[in-house]
């Protein structure tokens, strides 16, 4: 059932509350987790689930996107038949290159859709992520007799300075969604998309070439919201942990969830493993009075001062007496002697020099950019 499917990933989501972490890469570049980055989530439930052909829209910003996934050999996606398929902007008489939302950047790519030679293709945006498979969710759009599938997840409470491309699904009790509002003021129900559609190619190009033809860029809300009478659509309810990037407070939120072994279990199950770019470097190494407590602390990490609570990408150097508490530490990050950090996000390649005393609060963390010195 699966080898009818096949992936199709928008990455040019923009979003300006993610701050500087998105001033050099785009969301689905964003690192997560320790050692990963978001595309890395959705790729490997794409391969999981047995998919073996991948679409990737790129719209911005996506040189770190490229150089990350090369040529998908980490998710057994480099193949001479189907495999990734990276889709950057490209110049035409009908295309200017920059496209207005999500339906010019599918509408962009119909030449690859159509030359898929899978039947049902699952849509996803990048800013969300999560660790399944789409199996259930195909058989149930099959069996259904859905046009569009929405996976959906149970979302109590929210904070509304915070929400982007927030759906929210009303459903009847059979399941078929009756209505659909976005970034609601106060939302109707606790259903919330996951930014995940199963749907029949052919109905994908018929609703692109559709709205484009009136002028409409959105796909949520000038596909979704305005045929919502007109076309069967379902939901279908994933229970897992979902983590939005929606913004530096909700990046910083999910990442130190990590730190709680349940939410990590679910994140990085074995039985549907997270693939990602391998780098070959030696384990992490703690010098003389070095410890790392309720921390997560990659390869090729250097520890000679204390870690409580935080997050260590790959090669972060923390020097003797130094104390990192509460934080992130993305990629090559360096924290000198005798410096305490409090609820701080260093972005990759950041260096704090000796003596330096940074203090963010867990509502409000400072992010440091991406190559910056202290």
């Amino acid at each position: 059932m699966t080898n009818n499917a096949f992936g199709l990933i928008y990455t040019g989501e923009a979003n300006a509350m993610l701050r500087e972490l998105t001033f050099s890469r785009s969301v689905a570049a964003v690192p997560f987790g320790g050692r990963y980055r978001a595309i890395d989530f959705l790729l490997s439930d794409l391969v999981n689930t047995g998919i073996s052909n991948v679409g990737l829209i790129a719209q911005r910003n996506y040189h770190s996107l490229m150089d990350h996934l090369g040529s998908g050999k980490e998710w057994d996606l480099h193949r001479k038949r189907d495999g990734l398929f990276i889709l950057p902007p490209f110049v035409t008489k009908d295309n200017t290159g920059v496209y207005r939302g999500t339906i010019d950047a599918i509408r962009s790519v119909l030449g690859y859709v159509r030359r898929s030679s899978q039947k049902y293709v699952i849509l996803t945006g990048s800013h969300t992520i999560y660790n399944t498979t789409y199996d259930d969710m195909i058989r149930q759009h099959i069996e259904s007799g859905a046009e569009i599938t929405i996976m959906y997840s149970v979302e109590h409470g929210f904070d509304r300075s915070e929400q982007f491309d927030d759906l929210r699904l009303t459903m009847d009790a059979d399941g078929r969604v009756t209505d659909l509002s976005i970034n609601p003021y106060f939302p109707p129900t606790p259903y919330r998309g996951c930014d995940a559609y199963i749907m029949e190619k052919e109905r994908l190009e018929y609703l692109v070439e559709e709205a484009a033809a009136h002028g409409d860029s959105d796909f949520m809300r000038d596909v979704l919201v305005k045929n919502v009478d007109k076309c069967r659509i379902y939901g279908w309810r994933y229970d897992g942990y979902v983590a939005r990037l929606d913004s530096v407070n909700t990046f910083y939120k999910h990442n130190m969830a990590l730190l709680d072994g349940a939410v990590r279990s679910d994140m990085f199950n074995p039985k549907h493993p997270i693939y990602t770019k391998v780098k070959d470097e030696v384990p992490a190494k703690y010098i003389g009075s070095g410890t790392a407590v309720n921390s997560m602390v990659a390869d090729g990490c250097i520890i000679e001062g204390r870690v409580e609570n935080s997050i260590l990408f790959r090669g972060v150097h923390v020097c003797r007496g130094a104390v990192v508490k509460d934080s992130i530490i993305m990629q090559a990050g360096y924290i000198g002697e005798n410096s305490r950090l409090s609820n701080i996000v260093m972005d990759k390649g950041v260096s704090v020099l000796n003596g330096r005393n940074l203090s963010g609060h867990e509502s409000y963390p400072v992010i440091l950019r991406k190559g910056s010195t202290v």
